[in-house]
């Protein structure tokens, strides 16, 4: 009898640690996963800073198995012209791999293509004069780019 229960027990939890170690990282994932990748692919610059200290702090955020992966521009020069571009294409690709991985990359795609518009323009903020215009220049082409191939 003893023997009989103990062999159902180790069943059972051997059943449950199966079941457990093969969770993926969504289901593993906290609940409010969604709402924590919405707020930081927004286009306000309030957005950007809470994406760049959540990647500069990437352990804290391990549960949510995020991919925080990046090529950056992609195919494109990062620093196009000495403009900084490369931290703005970094949070993009994060955005569209965490929708994709989501399943609604579809949904989001024009708020991801415009907040990194956003982005870009902060950035060209710094500048003044014919410099800035060619920031800005620079920046239109980068976002209709990822409007029509990204």
């Amino acid at each position: 009898m003893h023997r009989r229960l103990a062999t159902g027990l180790a069943a059972s939890a051997l059943a449950v640690a199966t079941a457990v170690g093969t969770a993926t990282a969504a289901e593993a994932a906290p609940a409010d996963k969604a709402q924590v990748l919405a707020s930081w692919t927004q286009t306000s610059a309030s957005s950007y800073s809470l994406w760049a200290a959540a990647r500069a702090n990437r352990t804290a955020w391990a549960a949510y198995g995020f991919d925080w992966t990046t090529d950056y521009c992609s195919s494109s020069p990062d620093n196009p012209f000495g403009f900084p571009f490369s931290a703005s294409c970094a949070r993009h690709d994060f955005g569209y791999r965490n929708y994709k991985a989501a399943g609604t990359f579809t949904a989001n795609k024009s708020r991801l293509d415009s907040a990194f518009h956003e982005d870009l323009k902060r950035v060209c903020a710094a500048y003044a004069g014919g410099t800035r215009t060619a920031c800005d220049s620079t920046a239109w082409t980068y976002y209709q780019a990822v409007r029509a191939f990204g």
